[in-house]
């Protein structure tokens, strides 16, 4: 069992209340509560797949992945838990799509952290649902109330898109990159070369940016990208069409299903779960690379100058270069096969 978040925490002083209820969790879930949790029926749907990777050991057919919630998936269900995540935006996304699918009178619950924005969660659903607050506890709110009226859903309505020099770049709530290309990204992107060739992999491509301005920079490339996140995937594809670009996009924990090896991969790696501050995902990066990159492979990232990757960098391949920075971020690059530096003798 792993530790429980302060919100799963608060949900279990009121656990008493669903043992009769068949409930759906939903939203920025990030432990394995509803594995444990009593009622007549449990259920959970999430857009991360390493949250439903961890969910699926115990929970099997019960746990959901994907964009969007299948209407069969959540009939029966009376009672939602919705962890309200750090992206108002993909709040409002899940939420119009959830109450399009339950039925009037169904209970509604919405927890999270108060530095999440959880308080704003009585706006974003009003109209539908009438939210009152029932507890607050270990810096979180729980609010509750039932579904008066039912959301109407269309996925073509949450689309946006922006340009990027002579790309479109589509996008969905609560994915990175969503209103622009960020900083970090931008300065890892300056560092590659025109007229690349071989197999590049992307992770964490959020909305595509970076694997279609390496397309554009190096037509040669074979792309594939990956990310957790299904929105970020879904993104990356319409990215990817909308500019007539080739590529494979994966929904992989890291490398969890990814083969085969890449003669680069680049990486804009997170270093949060949720609002939680989580260097694992970029730990996993660079340990794992090694068995994806052949001798001559390199892995190239950026990442804010405070992270301790360069340890790790060193103590993975040997070495690394310090290819870019400003004033927050470096971009780092380590080679498979080349030596570890040794100082000259004087």
């Amino acid at each position: 069992m792993s530790a429980l978040t302060p919100a799963s925490e608060v949900m279990l002083r009121h656990s008493d209340e669903f043992i009769e209820r068949r409930v759906l969790f939903a939203g920025d879930l990030q432990d394995t509560l509803p594995a444990q949790f009593e009622a007549a029926d449990v259920r959970v749907h999430t857009q991360q797949y390493h949250h439903w990777q961890l969910l699926n050991r115990t929970m099997g057919e019960k746990a959901q992945f994907g964009l969007t919630v299948d209407p069969t998936f959540i009939a029966g269900c009376d009672t939602l838990v919705y962890y309200w995540p750090k992206s108002k935006q993909e709040a409002q996304f899940q939420l119009c799509n959830l109450l399009s699918l339950l039925p009037v009178g169904a209970e509604i619950f919405v927890v999270g952290e108060n530095r999440s924005g959880v308080r704003s969660a009585e706006q974003t659903v009003e109209g539908h649902v009438a939210l009152a607050k029932i507890d607050s506890a270990r810096r979180c709110g729980l609010y509750h109330g039932r579904v008066d009226a039912q959301t109407e859903f269309a996925l073509a309505d949450w689309w946006e898109s922006y340009q990027l020099h002579d790309l479109e770049v589509q996008t969905l709530p609560g994915v990175f990159s969503r209103d622009g290309l960020d900083v970090g990204s931008s300065l890892l992107l300056s560092t590659l070369e025109k007229h690349m060739k071989g197999k590049v992999l992307d992770v964490g491509c959020g909305a595509g940016v970076m694997a279609s301005v390496i397309a554009k920079l190096s037509p040669k490339v074979k792309l594939t990208l990956s990310d957790v996140s299904a929105a970020a995937v879904e993104s990356s594809r319409a990215t990817l069409a909308a500019n007539g670009i080739e590529g494979e996009v994966i929904v992989s924990n890291v490398y969890s299903d990814i083969t085969g090896r890449f003669d680069m991969i680049v990486s804009n790696p997170p270093f949060h779960d949720g609002l939680a501050t989580s260097l694992t995902a970029a730990e996993t990066l660079i340990r794992g690379a090694v068995k994806h990159l052949p001798v001559g492979g390199q892995l190239r990232i950026v990442a804010n100058a405070f992270l301790p990757y360069p340890d790790l960098l060193d103590a993975t391949f040997g070495s690394h270069e310090v290819l870019a920075q400003n004033g927050r971020f470096k971009v780092y690059q380590a080679t498979v096969g080349r030596p570890a530096r040794t100082p000259k003798k004087k």
